[in-house]
């Protein structure tokens, strides 16, 4: 599917949604953004979920966010959450308190289920 976005990554406010997603495919514009990094990091801090699919999890790495937890990323990008403090347990899907984290398209399905239910908690 191709989806237009209808708001800029700069315009989105923490506040105002219940869950972030990172999803893999250009995700490597996002390692480094400052944007991105702030967004993730606010969600956290108003206790919202964080999600990311593929190699994205390296954006929450990079952020700071992945320190002594449980997460999974497509293979290439274990180093980086390795180097980050995470524990890269390879798993299809990972949750760890309020991180989600899947490791490619296979994994998809279960880690849809996971947000869903994720979302239903609250």
């Amino acid at each position: 599917a191709r989806v237009r976005p209808d708001i800029l990554l700069s315009e989105v406010k923490a506040e105002e949604i219940d869950l972030l997603v990172f999803v893999g495919g250009g995700a490597e514009q996002y390692f480094d953004d400052p944007v991105a990094h702030g967004l993730a990091k606010a969600m956290v801090a108003a206790g919202k979920p964080v999600a990311a699919i593929c190699i994205a999890p390296v954006i929450l790495a990079r952020a700071g966010l992945l320190e002594g937890k449980r997460v999974t990323v497509y293979v290439d990008g274990a180093g980086e959450l390795e180097k980050a403090g995470a524990v890269y347990t390879g798993k299809p899907v990972e949750t760890d308190g309020l991180l989600i984290t899947a490791n490619g398209p296979e994994a998809a399905a279960d880690f849809g289920k996971e947000l869903v239910a994720c979302l239903q908690q609250e």
